[in-house]
Formats: C-alpha cells, sequence, structure tokens
C-alpha cells in the first residue's frame, strides 16, 4: 500500500568535480554503473547481488540480480540526454508510486566535469518523508563520492554497519526473509531489454 502524499519537500541537490572530460564522466555513471556502484552496501541483496543492470536508454530499467536468478527492481530511465543528461526514478525497497525523481547533468568546468545530482519527489512517501530525506541527503554526497573515487569517513562507517546488520541477519536465518520483505522483485519471466552500445549488464564481483 502506497503512503499519502504530503506537502511538497525541497530537492536534495549533490555535486562533486571529477577530472575526467564530459562524454567519460557521463559514460562512468551510466554505462559503467555496475563497476562503481557500491553493491555490497547500497542494495536489496548485498553479497548475494550477481549482477546491477543500468538500461541506457528512456524506458530502461535500473535493477539488481540475486546469485539466485532473483530481481529487485530499483528504478526506471526518464529521460536520456547523452553526454549531458540522464534521469531515472529511484524506489529500492519501495513501491514505484513512491518512487523520487532523480536527474543528474554533467557540466564541462575547468578541470574537468561538474556532475550535479538533484533527487526530488519526497512527499510521496508520506509521512516517512522527512526522515527518509534526511537519510538521502547524506547518503547521495556519499555515493557521488564513491563515483568520483574518493572513500569518505561517511561511506566507511555506512559500510560498516551494513555489514554489521547483514552478518547478524545471516545468522539468525533472517537474511532471506529481509530481502524478500524489502519489495520490488520482478516477475522472473522478464528478460534483459536488448542494450545501445552504452549499456551495461555486466557481472560484479561480490
Amino acid at each position: 500500500m502506497s503512503a499519502q502524499p504530503t506537502a511538497p519537500l525541497p530537492p536534495i541537490e549533490r555535486r562533486t568535480s571529477v577530472s575526467w572530460n564530459q562524454a567519460d564522466a557521463f559514460r562512468r555513471f551510466t554505462a559503467d554503473f555496475a563497476k562503481w556502484w557500491p553493491s555490497g552496501t547500497h542494495s536489496i541483496g548485498g553479497k548475494r547481488v550477481a549482477r546491477i543492470v543500468f538500461e541506457c536508454d528512456v524506458g530502461g530499467r535500473i535493477f539488481e540480480e540475486l546469485v539466485d536468478g532473483r530481481r529487485y527492481q530499483w528504478g526506471r530511465i526518464t529521460a536520456w540526454d547523452p553526454p549531458r543528461r540522464v534521469a531515472f526514478t529511484w524506489h529500492p525497497s519501495r513501491d514505484e508510486s513512491q518512487a523520487q525523481d532523480v536527474e543528474v547533468s554533467f557540466v564541462p568546468n575547468a578541470t574537468g566535469t561538474e556532475v550535479v545530482l538533484v533527487s526530488s519527489g519526497w512527499e510521496r512517501l508520506g509521512a516517512k518523508a522527512v526522515r527518509e530525506r534526511k537519510g538521502y541527503s547524506i547518503g547521495w554526497g556519499s555515493i557521488l563520492d564513491v563515483f568520483a573515487g574518493r572513500r569518505t569517513a561517511v561511506f566507511v562507517l555506512f559500510a560498516t554497519l551494513s555489514h554489521t546488520i547483514t552478518l547478524f541477519l545471516n545468522l539468525t536465518g533472517r537474511l532471506d526473509a529481509e530481502i524478500e520483505r524489502a519489495g520490488g522483485r520482478m516477475p522472473a519471466e522478464i528478460g534483459v531489454r536488448v542494450e545501445n552500445h552504452h549499456s551495461n549488464a555486466r557481472q560484479i564481483g561480490v
């Protein structure tokens, strides 16, 4: 059951600068998404993730696939304008009706490219909106640091906490139930769409 919308909340805006040119920065964020995304800590399946898929075109899906074949959708591409901009919905562990809208812009500057991420639509989370927005305000900044090749103290702390919780769930036999309860599971018969030359459906080490 979806949450009732609340009054609009301001978007989150986070940015980082990288030394790569605009085209390389765009390609790394999209086509190489699975290479840099920290799936061990920022996913539903954690260490059970076999691959992350970012289908590079409008309507394409972002999802994780576990080693046992289960797939969980994170979002869907809503705008595709290489190398300047990509936009997508974002709802890991939630119903699609509660998704946020994420837009990532790639702006050339004197040293490479400025990457600007804006996440909006928090009111769709209803009573959870303020708490979730606060967490993502920190989280998106940390994710952009990982994208840029920087591991901050915030990320290390989150990773340690995530691994501890996963270990506890595994030892108590509750990990599978927690994964399934996360929601967003995709029907098994839905395959990976035919990708264009920017696509990414690579296996990742877990």
